[in-house]
């Protein structure tokens, strides 16, 4: 089981670096779906990547520091909880939810895997 929460703590903080770093470079994708699919503003983008990035770096100060992984983890368990909850809100269907609800499980998985180390 360590090994498995270690990949997949890998793997999640090197997605967390990719989407971070798209929505604070101001991708034009993101922009748009962020101001007109949501309804919320581009500061709040930033916002939001800015927690994205800082939860990849703390995943990966994790693996030295398991506290560290278990806090991390547990702010991407509650920005997933956010986003499946925006794109159901805006009328998206759960098909569109479906990706921000396993990236939540797998962090979820995180956390109950560094609970016991943290």
């Amino acid at each position: 089981m360590k090994w498995v929460v270690r990949i997949l703590q890998a793997l999640l903080a090197l997605g967390y670096l990719m989407f971070g770093f798209m929505k604070l470079s101001g991708d034009p994708m993101q922009v748009e779906a962020f101001t007109t699919t949501y309804g919320y503003g581009e500061g709040f983008m930033y916002v939001v990547g800015a927690i994205e990035l800082l939860a990849a770096i703390g995943l990966i100060i994790g693996f030295w520091k398991p506290r560290i992984a278990f806090v991390s983890a547990g702010v991407i368990v509650i920005t997933m909880a956010g986003a499946v909850i925006t794109h159901l809100k805006s009328g998206q269907g759960m098909g569109v939810a479906t990706m921000p609800l396993i990236l939540l499980i797998v962090a979820l998985i995180i956390v109950i895997g560094r609970s016991r180390r943290a």
